[in-house]
């Protein structure tokens, strides 16, 4: 009899045991991300400008405080730091659901800004920023080219 009650003691431990870590699995804060980011660059065109375009999904449980965006040339080695990224272009954010905005950041460049680009690869930087505060710098969230 005491093996029985000590087997199933122990059987109905453990389901309660998964069923809890189930639970606090589900409900567990999702962190700050971006998925699906991508950059185009546009030379400027006759009477038409120029522009650079960065898009992501950024995702938090918390919601979507804002995205900076910092554009570079690649062979300049810059290499940003989190700190600098606060004082950067924003991108503009629009809810796709309570945790996901997407974010797209565009930037018009003139005829006499892209004579001055250095053509080659570029990369982009980006700082995501939670309503909770929290915050996910990505220092290459995405590369494109420049061509002459």
């Amino acid at each position: 009899m005491f093996k029985r009650v000590l087997i199933g003691s122990f059987a109905g431990a453990v389901l309660v045991g998964g069923v809890a870590a189930g639970f606090a699995a589900a409900s567990a804060p999702e962190k700050l991300s971006l998925k699906d980011g991508s950059a185009h660059y546009t030379a400027p065109s006759g009477n038409r400008a120029g522009a650079f375009t960065f898009t992501t999904d950024v995702s938090d449980d918390s919601g979507v405080e804002n995205l900076n965006v910092l554009v570079w040339p690649t062979a300049s080695k810059l290499n940003p730091t989190e700190a600098e990224l606060r004082e950067v272009d924003t991108a503009t954010c629009r809810s796709t659901s309570d945790e996901t905005s997407r974010c797209t950041c565009t930037l018009k460049v003139t005829e006499k800004e892209a004579a001055a680009l250095d053509p080659g690869a570029w990369q982009v930087s980006a700082l995501a920023t939670a309503k909770d505060g929290d915050t996910l710098f990505v220092s290459s969230a995405a590369t494109f080219d420049i061509k002459r």
